[in-house]
C-alpha cells in the first residue's frame, strides 16, 4: 500500500494494556476497527477493540492470522519478542519497526545507539559477570543502578549500589545474564518529551513534561512546566535526532533527567506513547494517541497545540485498599477528568487509571490533581 490508509481500514496492536486501549478509542473515533493480539483475554484493549486474538506473543500461527487480517501494526508496550515483529512484519507493514524495537528493549543496545548518536546519557558500564560487576563500579564509583539489560520497566529490574561491597547482593538479587551499571545522576527534574513521526519524516512534539515520580513509578505529570522552558529547544532537539536516527515512524517517548548542573540526560527511550502523555487527551488540540494512529497511517500529523494547562495523577492499586475509591467525590470537581483502564485486579503498584485536572496556571492544575486524588480516599 502506498498511499495512506484511510478510515474504515483496521489496525493492529500488539498488547492488551491500557496504551492499547487509548489507541483503540482514538483509531475507533478515526473510523478504524482495531484488532488486539495479547495472551490474556478481556484485557483493557480488548475490551474496546473490534477483535481480540488470545495467544502468546510467539505463536506464529496466530501473529500471522493476525497480521493477516489488518494494515498496519503497531506496539503497545515494547516487551515484545522478536519472533513477533518479524512474523508479523511478513504480512502487514509494523511501525515502529521491529528494528527500532531490537534497539530499545535492551538497555545496553539503547545506551550504545545513543552514544553512536552523540546524544548525552548517564556513564554506563556493560556487566555480564561478577567480575565485570566489580571493575563497573570501580570505574563509574558508587552510588550507582545496576539495571538489567532487559525487560525492565517502571523501576522493575534495577537496584541501587551505594557501596563498593554490595555489588555482590546486587548481582544475585537481579539475577541476570547481562546487565548495565550505570552512574548515578544527581537530577533536580525528571521531563519527558513525546515525538510523533510520520511516513514522511514530518514530526511533531509534546513537551518538554515535568514528571515526577514516587517508588520508581510516575506519579505527577504537569503540562507545560515554566520551570523547564530553559531547555524545551534542547530536550526536543535531542529528541528529534533520537527518533530521525533511528528511522522510527510513530509516536516515541524519550525520558530526560536535568542533572543540577544543568545538563539534559537521556534516561530512557519507550517506542509508544508514554504515561507521562496521558493528559494531552484532555488538554491538546490533538492527543498522543490520535498522533500514533495518524503516524502509522501515513496521515498528516495533528496540531499539538495546548487548550489549557494540565496536570496527570496516577492512580494505582494501592488507592482501592482498604475500600474502592469514592469516585463521585473528584469527579463532583470543576475541571477534573477521570480515566479508568478497565483492569479487574486492583494490585498495589499496578496503574489503574488516572485522573487529569485542568486550569488557568500549570501549578494549579498540579494541585488540582493531586487533591481530587486525595478525595477518593479521604
Amino acid at each position: 500500500m502506498t498511499g495512506p490508509i484511510q478510515p474504515g481500514a483496521s489496525l493492529g496492536v500488539l498488547g492488551g494494556g491500557q496504551l492499547g486501549r487509548m489507541f483503540a478509542i482514538a483509531a475507533r473515533r478515526l473510523g478504524y476497527r482495531v484488532h488486539v493480539l495479547c495472551p490474556h483475554d478481556d484485557t483493557p484493549a480488548g475490551q474496546v477493540a473490534d477483535v481480540e486474538i488470545n495467544a502468546p506473543y510467539d505463536d506464529v500461527d496466530a501473529l500471522k492470522k493476525f497480521a493477516s487480517c489488518v494494515d498496519v501494526v503497531t506496539f503497545e508496550f515494547e516487551n515484545v519478542p522478536a519472533i513477533a515483529a518479524e512474523t508479523v512484519a511478513q504480512h502487514a507493514p509494523v511501525r515502529p519497526s521491529g528494528s527500532v524495537l531490537y534497539t530499545v528493549q535492551n538497555r545496553l543496545r539503547e545506551k550504545e545507539f545513543l552514544v553512536r548518536t552523540g546524544i548525552p546519557c548517564a556513564p554506563f558500564a556493560p556487566v555480564r559477570s561478577l567480575n565485570e560487576l566489580d571493575a563497573a563500579i570501580t570505574a563509574l564509583g558508587t552510588p550507582a543502578v545496576l539495571k538489567t539489560a532487559a525487560w525492565g520497566y517502571d523501576g522493575k529490574g534495577q537496584t541501587l549500589i551505594q557501596r563498593e561491597d554490595e555489588g555482590r547482593t546486587a548481582w544475585s538479587l537481579l539475577g541476570a545474564e547481562e546487565c548495565v551499571l550505570e552512574a548515578f545522576v544527581d537530577f533536580d527534574h525528571e521531563l519527558s518529551v513525546i515525538v510523533a513521526r510520520g511516513l514522511d519524516g514530518q514530526m511533531a512534539y509534546y513537551g518538554p513534561i515535568e514528571n515526577d515520580h514516587s517508588q520508581h513509578i510516575l506519579d505527577v505529570s504537569v503540562y507545560p512546566s515554566n520551570r523547564l522552558q530553559s531547555v524545551a529547544d534542547e530536550a526536543r532537539e535531542m529528541a528529534a535526532a533520537i527518533v530521525t536516527g533511528l528511522d522510527a515512524v510513530g509516536v516515541i517517548c524519550i525520558e530526560f533527567f536535568r542533572a543540577r548542573d544543568g545538563r539534559l540526560l537521556v534516561n530512557e527511550i519507550a517506542p509508544r506513547p508514554h504515561n507521562s502523555g496521558h493528559l494531552t487527551v484532555d488538554s491538546c488540540i490533538t492527543c498522543q494517541f490520535e498522533q500514533q494512529v495518524r503516524a502509522i497511517c501515513g496521515l498528516p500529523l495533528g496540531d499539538t497545540g495546548i487548550l489549557r494547562p494540565a496536570a496527570m495523577a496516577n492512580l494505582l492499586g494501592d488507592l482501592w485498599e482498604p475500600t474502592t475509591p469514592r469516585w463521585h467525590r473528584a469527579l463532583a470537581l470543576p475541571n477534573v477528568k477521570l480515566h479508568l483502564y478497565g483492569k479487574h485486579d486492583a494490585r498495589p503498584g499496578r496503574k489503574m487509571g488516572h485522573l487529569t485536572a485542568l486550569a488557568d496556571q500549570p501549578a494549579e492544575a498540579r494541585q488540582a490533581a493531586v487533591a481530587a486524588r486525595q478525595m477518593l480516599v479521604g
